[in-house]
């Protein structure tokens, strides 16, 4: 197993910041719960949070920590020969931005509910962030965002489809009754880190369709490499850890998230009347009652209180 960071470098990095990285790689693994018990210790003894999953088409995660921590967790998964191409994009946060440690056992890495796909050699064909703009801006091109309503609200490529799905699986579904797909002649798709776009090009491809393209490294590698004067993106980037969004250069946006139904809030909708911290947001109000928000109140009275004795609340 990699080595252990020192305690010194397990909670300080340079400027007192964490550094985060997101990943995936599909691959053929029969062997992924064989990973889990050391990869999970691995991270621990580091000082490394997050979330990794495993499954026998290969990993998937978003980890922070201090940053030889992290390189110890990516560099222990790229030691396994079935993951050696692993690659992983780095982005910073002020605040440590997972609560917990996770590494879980799944059917997939990335769920979608269609079986028989092959992302390892079935996907279509990667675009890089720097041709990204020509490809989208060819009017024989359909853009599709693969993700889902919540997060297409804070952002997305100029002149693409939103699916408005509310999860993964409901894709298939979609493109299936997508009269925009059409006879069109290409098809580009994107999403946050590039995982979902290229199961879905491999979905598409299976389907019979044949110029499919999907972005490499997904809106975050964009967002990190193209200045924001030539940029095709309006607005933040939603990431799925207490950063809540990311705008250009990867710095965090202007976003907080509700904890009573874990959308992601402007600052038009923390000074909503509806809006109570921990308790509701004008996007849940209606869909709980002031029972459901007793619970919340009393659950955010347990975070203050944790809050003013210096620990974190985890519930």
């Amino acid at each position: 197993m990699s080595t252990k960071v020192s305690p010194t470098a397990a909670t300080a990095t340079d400027g007192g910041d964490f550094l985060v990285a997101a990943f995936y790689h599909f691959a053929r693994l029969p062997h992924f719960a064989d990973l889990r018990a050391p990869v999970l210790a691995l991270a621990r003894e580091n000082g490394v949070h997050g979330t990794i999953l495993l499954a026998e088409e290969g990993v998937n995660g978003t980890i922070a920590g201090p940053d030889e921590g992290v390189h110890v967790v990516l560099d222990f998964l790229r030691d396994d020969t079935a993951l050696a191409g692993l690659r992983h994009k780095e982005s910073r946060a002020a605040t440590m931005p997972f609560l917990r440690t996770k590494v879980r056992l799944k059917r997939e890495i990335v769920t979608m509910g269609v079986s028989g796909l092959d992302p390892e050699t079935g996907a279509g064909t990667y675009v890089e962030a720097k041709d990204w703009n020509a490809l989208i801006s060819d009017p024989d091109t359909v853009v599709i965002d693969t993700r889902n309503a919540y997060e297409t609200a804070l952002g997305t490529f100029r002149g693409a489809l939103d699916p408005g799905t509310e999860s993964f699986r409901d894709f298939p579904e979609w493109a299936r009754g997508s009269e925009a797909l059409n006879g069109r002649k290409k098809i580009a798709m994107f999403c946050t880190g590039g995982i979902r776009c290229e199961k879905a090009s491999a979905f598409l491809k299976a389907e019979g369709f044949e110029d499919v393209f999907h972005l490499q490294g997904g809106i975050l590698k964009y967002l990190e490499e193209v200045p924001a004067d030539e940029s095709l993106w309006d607005g933040a980037c939603f990431v799925f850890d207490e950063r809540v969004s990311l705008t250009h250069g990867l710095k965090e946006g202007g976003h907080s998230l509700c904890r009573a139904c874990r959308r992601p809030l402007t600052p038009e909708d923390r000074a909503s009347n509806a809006f109570e911290p921990g308790v509701s947001c004008p996007h849940c109000f209606g869909e709980r009652d002031e029972e459901d928000r007793q619970r919340y109140r009393e659950r955010q009275r347990q975070v203050a209180l944790a809050a003013t004795r210096g620990k974190a609340h985890l519930g």
